[in-house]
């Protein structure tokens, strides 16, 4: 029999002994030999998370599905962790005629008693990822509340992320200032977008700029020595880009055509 073997590790799974990827190559590559199977492809996911689809070897491998009789992994969890996607995955494999094989369940989808088994698991593991997630968000809340803190959000353009600091990114601090300067000058937020990218300047992730690019810049308050979570806001321990009237004047030009425009949207004006 042909086998595609997968394997995937999140961000968290790596520090996790028995999880890396070499260790799960090695012991499918054994459970193959001693079942006498020939391996079609092995396709390897790092640094993904198992809630999302989206998963460049796990893509595809499903494209060459017709090079390979069954997938087989180390455990379920490392294919999908939302029961939904595995479920439609599974109706995938079986229009194909292909099987499903677990090693440390010892489950596959060649008995009705494998299916409904294998069903259960999955939807555990579901459960037990769903809980993890709302401890890490309960527990975000309680610093949001306490003491604030960077919680959990994608590095700002004009900053860097050192030791568990923000600390100013000079460059990109003229960038932010160039923004605020251009709107405060009644420039239109797709206006400001056009002339960052005339002028060759990338994003944070090296992308071209949009106006809710530049959105989302003039109404973070972190620019102004603030960090904010949800409904909370706190003072940061980072230095300021500009000035809170800078930021205020800003949020209230916004506000006045949102309402003009009856979009709604969050504002945080800084006392």
């Amino acid at each position: 029999m042909r086998v595609a073997i997968y394997t995937r590790v999140s961000t968290e799974d790596q520090a996790k002994e028995g999880f890396s990827l070499d260790a799960q190559l090695e012991k499918l590559r054994s459970y193959c030999k001693a079942k006498d199977w020939s391996i079609a492809g092995e396709y390897i996911d790092e640094g993904y998370s198992g809630r999302k689809t989206r998963r460049p070897a796990y893509i595809k491998m499903m494209e060459e599905i017709n090079k390979w009789d069954a997938l087989l992994v180390i455990k379920m969890d490392r294919i999908h962790r939302n029961s939904k996607n595995f479920m439609l995955m599974m109706e995938d494999l079986n229009k194909k005629s292909k099987e499903f094989v677990s090693m440390m369940e010892s489950l596959d989808t060649s008995t009705a008693m494998g299916r409904f088994v294998m069903d259960i698991i999955q939807r555990i593991a579901q459960l037990e990822s769903e809980q993890i997630g709302e401890r890490v968000y309960i527990g975000m809340e309680q610093k949001a509340k306490t003491n604030g803190g960077v919680l959990g959000f994608n590095i700002p353009y004009g900053y860097d992320y050192v030791n568990r600091k923000l600390v100013v990114n000079d460059s990109e601090a003229i960038i932010v200032k160039d923004i605020f300067d251009m709107y405060r000058n009644k420039l239109s937020m797709k206006k400001i977008a056009e002339i960052l990218n005339q002028k060759s300047i990338p994003t944070k992730l090296n992308k071209i700029w949009g106006p809710q690019t530049v959105s989302l810049i003039l109404k973070n308050p972190v620019y102004c020595g603030f960090l904010h979570w949800e409904d909370y806001l706190n003072p940061g321990e980072h230095i300021p880009i500009i000035d809170k009237n800078t930021f205020n004047e800003a949020q209230k030009s916004i506000q006045k055509k949102n309402i003009k425009t009856k979009h709604g949207s969050k504002f945080f004006i800084i006392e």
